[in-house]
């Protein structure tokens, strides 16, 4: 077979798919596999509550504030090249882990593999898509990718859990050492160079880039220092967010080549998926960490029996793939998109409202928020695919993993914000007291109430963005087109439904 002649069939690309599979199990593993060790690197490395909020969020701040600009440099360089680079980033940082002695040092190595999965990310699914020449067989292809990042993100606690019983947690972050060799074996010996004509010849936007991300991590950045420091510092970082998103904002407007064309994101399709995205993956990322904290730090779990607590999320993200397809057959993707984001948001309500009575609410509330993703992660990325041109694979990619990444570091920042303005002293103590038990439960109602709150928000933009796009067609395109102008295209929901119902066939 030529480099360039498509594969026939899924098995005559398996090396390619387990590379860009390993990727995304990578991407959806880490920050999940991590998350139930937060109590026992707390105590290692004797971290401040607000020093080990930024072991989990410098991760997803790297790759939210980043993830833009790779997705442009993929798509102008070389999607296939900007993997393999951020591979060997990857494979080195996790690797460092070993060396580390510090909480500082943590967060260093935390952002580098933020960078990492910046880079090699947005490529993969452009890669994947790629890979193959009909349509059913880029479904397929990318509903295999898509799947074991979903594996990841759903047994990563119940591994972390068990790891932590028999080894240290710097194995964690050490175990992403293999899968960044499987992807780069599977990459480089099963997925052609990069050819000249699938790349774009417009100028990078560097000053878009600079001001996106100083954006993202202003945002990110600001309510922490607000509660740990106050004073000149946090007025400093509030002016400095305030003008970088203006900034942001008006160069991307103005500039000829902008790095992320605002109309796009405006278009009704784009703008209700990612809104039902980010609503997702706000209430997702606070759920997770609030429960982690709940079960070890306010009710002293063991990280084993913790990472059992996590089974009704594993079990319902495992068995419940076979019944995506024929729930958006019934109800449609519109429908199926509000609907299954709304189950999220209601999972981390009943945890507010109801997780201090005991362990059942908190199971409720793991497998509402298990359900209502399974399903959002699908259709709200197919409703933004389908509103985009064709030839912004990469950028397009970027985008719905930009919602997903930088919801869920404002929830962790909320979330660790709101404890760290609550519970005096370290929210990890070798001890747990009534009194400690009762503030850490009573911050964690809190800041379940603001992100349940601002993801309901987020979760009704969508619906009225996706009405007005019902009422009003909006172009796309299939085919990629050299010039700046945005082409049209026949593509619709509807054809976004049959693709995802032959996805869950696959």
């Amino acid at each position: 077979m030529s480099a360039h002649t498509p594969p026939a069939r899924l098995r005559d690309a398996w090396i390619a798919l387990s590379g860009l599979s390993a990727v995304f199990l990578f991407e959806m593993l880490d920050n999940s596999v991590l998350t139930v060790a937060l109590p026992t690197i707390g105590r290692d490395l004797a971290a401040s509550t607000a020093s080990l909020q930024w072991v989990s969020s410098a991760y997803s701040v790297a790759f939210g504030g980043l993830m833009l600009l790779f997705g442009a440099v993929a798509d102008r360089f070389g999607r296939r090249r900007t993997m393999l680079v951020g591979l060997t980033v990857l494979a080195v940082a996790s690797a460092a882990t070993v060396l580390v002695t510090s909480v500082e040092q943590l967060v260093v190595v935390r952002a580098l593999m933020g960078l990492a999965a910046a880079m090699t990310t947005p490529g993969s699914m452009a890669l994947t898509f790629r890979l193959f020449s009909g349509e059913d067989l880029r479904v397929r292809a990318l509903t295999v990718v898509s799947t074991a990042g979903l594996v990841g993100l759903a047994v990563g606690p119940t591994i972390g859990g068990f790891v932590l019983a028999v080894a240290p947690w710097q194995v964690l972050l050490v175990a992403n050492v293999p899968i960044a060799l499987v992807a780069l074996v599977g990459i480089r010996s099963g997925v052609g160079a990069d050819r000249p004509e699938d790349l774009h010849r417009h100028p990078l936007d560097l000053a878009g880039a600079v001001l996106g991300t100083a954006a993202v991590v202003g945002v990110l950045v600001t309510p922490t220092l607000v509660v740990s420091t106050g004073g000149w510092s946090a007025w400093a970082a509030t002016v400095a967010t305030v003008a970088a998103v203006a900034g942001f904002v008006v160069r991307e407007r103005s500039a000829r080549y902008p790095l992320l064309d605002l109309a796009l994101v405006a278009r009704p399709l784009v703008a209700s998926g990612l809104a039902y995205k980010a609503a997702a993956g706000l209430a997702t990322a606070g759920l997770s960490y609030a429960v982690t904290l709940q079960l070890q730090a306010a009710w002293g779990w063991p990280p084993v029996l913790a990472a059992l607590g996590t089974l009704p999320q594993v079990v319902v993200l495992l068995v419940s793939g076979r019944f995506v397809g024929p729930f958006v057959r019934r109800v449609g993707l519109e429908r199926a998109a509000w609907t299954s984001a709304t189950a999220v948001v209601v999972g981390l309500a009943v945890f507010t409202l109801a997780g201090r009575t005991g362990y059942p609410a908190v199971a409720v509330a793991l497998a509402l928020v298990a359900v209502g993703m399974r399903v959002v992660g699908a259709v709200a990325g197919a409703s933004v695919l389908s509103g985009l041109p064709a030839d912004r694979t990469s950028i397009g990619a970027a985008l719905v993993d930009t919602a997903s990444e930088l919801a869920t570091a404002v929830g962790i920042a909320a979330t660790g914000t709101v404890l760290a303005a609550f519970v005096p002293g370290s929210v990890t103590v070798s001890q747990t007291t009534a009194a400690h038990t009762a503030a850490v439960v009573g911050a964690l109602q809190v800041a379940g109430a603001v992100i349940t709150a601002v993801a309901a928000l987020l979760v009704a933009v969508g619906v009225l963005r996706a009405r007005r796009g019902a009422s009003t067609p909006e172009p796309t395109a299939t085919q990629p087109t050299p010039t700046p102008a945005l082409p049209t295209s026949s593509a619709s929901p509807s054809s976004s439904v049959d693709h995802h119902q032959e996805s869950s066939r696959a």
